[in-house]
């Protein structure tokens, strides 16, 4: 059980808080922790000087429930006929204590030309971290696998649909996703008594320990495509994946079909366990600076490794759009 201690004396009082401050999370104190207070009283009789404590009142640190929703990918293209087509979403438990979270879709939403259809799963958790959906992602099963997540903690679902075979280009299909408190939602203030960390109260936070993010499908018959290859040189002349060799990555972007991209972003994550080359990277042969300037790209470690660069408006008469950068393996 954690505990802040304070006694009622000028400078130890602004110590000790000073001290608590360092364990706030996104809610403050952690649920469960007990905030403990003694006064001092320091006094002269005579030439003696004495002191006296007071009695230890404690309060124990009930548990807020908060949780937000972030949608990762706010447009996805699509063409008609598409199968599992992926959301991403990040769910955060804003709250301040650990909390088990349920989830829904809802693609009936109103405003849009079409409802997605809600595919079988329809949501699965980002087991390796992809961004998409491949085979080694782990189907949701609600009340079997809900997620548990610790205060600050989030976790990355992919919100899976197909499209109707109707739609026409310039067609909207919303999809939603909302995530909710297994101990409890409702109206912030409302109270769930001993339901939180040790037996706390739980007690619904800001945002109702419920929230929804959307995001929509776009038909497009404009589809933008990436291919990604990569070169393995080790310090010996060969190839092998060795610490110390340098992975050189290039990734092709192209353009098919009608119309094109009002704006195109490239975006690559530099992997674990590798550090980014300076001076490597490269757009269609031409050298880009590493910093933020007038070129089109830049590798920023905020808020983690990466590079990006900026492909503008694409056509399919733009042709390929040839990326590189490299990485050395630690």
């Amino acid at each position: 059980m954690q505990s802040v201690r304070s006694l009622a004396v000028v400078g130890t009082m602004a110590l000790a808080f000073g001290i608590a401050s360092l364990d706030a999370h996104a809610a403050g104190a952690l649920a469960g922790t007990d905030i403990e207070s003694t006064a001092e009283v320091t006094y002269t009789v005579g030439a003696v000087n004495a002191s006296a404590t007071s009695n230890t009142v404690t309060v124990r640190v009930a548990e807020i429930l908060n949780v937000v929703v972030t949608v990762q990918t706010p447009t996805v293209a699509v063409s008609p006929g598409d199968t599992a087509r992926e959301i991403v979403c990040l769910i955060t438990n804003t709250g301040n204590g650990p909390e088990t979270f349920r989830l829904v879709t809802d693609n009936a939403v109103g405003g849009d030309e079409f409802d997605p259809a809600i595919a079988s799963p329809s949501i699965y958790f980002d087991t390796d971290a992809s961004g998409d959906l491949s085979a080694a992602d782990t189907p949701y099963v609600a009340g079997g696998n809900d997620p548990v997540l610790p205060p600050d903690g989030s976790v990355t679902v992919l919100v899976v649909n197909d499209i109707p075979g109707t739609v026409v280009d310039g067609n909207r299909g919303f999809a939603r996703l909302t995530a909710d408190a297994r101990t409890g939602s409702g109206a912030p203030g409302t109270a769930f008594v001993n339901a939180g960390v040790g037996g706390t109260e739980a007690v619904v936070g800001l945002t109702g320990a419920a929230a929804s993010g959307q995001a929509q499908y776009l038909v497009t018959s404009l589809t933008v495509n990436a291919v990604k290859s990569q070169v393995i040189v080790d310090q010996f002349g060969g190839s092998r994946p060795l610490p110390g060799a340098r992975i050189n990555y290039t990734i092709v972007v192209s353009a098919t079909g009608a119309g094109g991209t009002a704006s195109t972003v490239l975006t690559d994550r530099i992997p674990a366990n590798t550090s980014f080359v300076p001076g490597s990277l490269r757009l269609n042969t031409s050298a880009l600076s590493d910093s933020a300037d007038a070129d089109a790209g830049e590798f920023t470690t905020t808020p983690d490794a990466r590079v990006r660069v900026t492909l503008g408006a694409l056509t399919q008469a733009s042709g390929n759009q040839t990326i590189e950068f490299a990485v050395l393996i630690n």
